[in-house]
């Protein structure tokens, strides 16, 4: 496993656009280090045959069927318009030709 320095941590700070404090720069380093030998453990577990995922619970969504529930009301709606065409609203034109 290779060790990060605090050159390393300056240089990925300075790409990400980071403002560190030189303050903070060891901690950060030694904060990647733990990250990093976290990752090397994780490299070495064999998952030969699991299955590809994206989260560790799945997740579906719960949906309802499409479909047309004529409503009680529909003639009430459209008397109240101000001009009625039909079964339509008739609304001014504000397209020019």
């Amino acid at each position: 496993m290779s060790h990060i320095s605090a050159d390393d941590v300056r240089k990925v700070a300075k790409l990400a656009r980071l403002n560190l404090p030189e303050d903070k720069i060891a901690t950060y380093t030694e904060q990647l280090e733990s990250i990093l030998g976290y990752v090397s453990q994780l490299e070495q577990v064999d998952t030969t045959g699991v299955p590809e995922t994206t989260r560790a619970v799945e997740v579906t969504n719960v949906t309802r069927k499409d479909g047309v529930d004529p409503t009680p009301v529909r003639e009430e709606i459209l008397n109240q318009a101000p001009q009625r065409e039909g079964d339509f609203f008739r609304v001014p034109k504000i397209l020019a030709d």
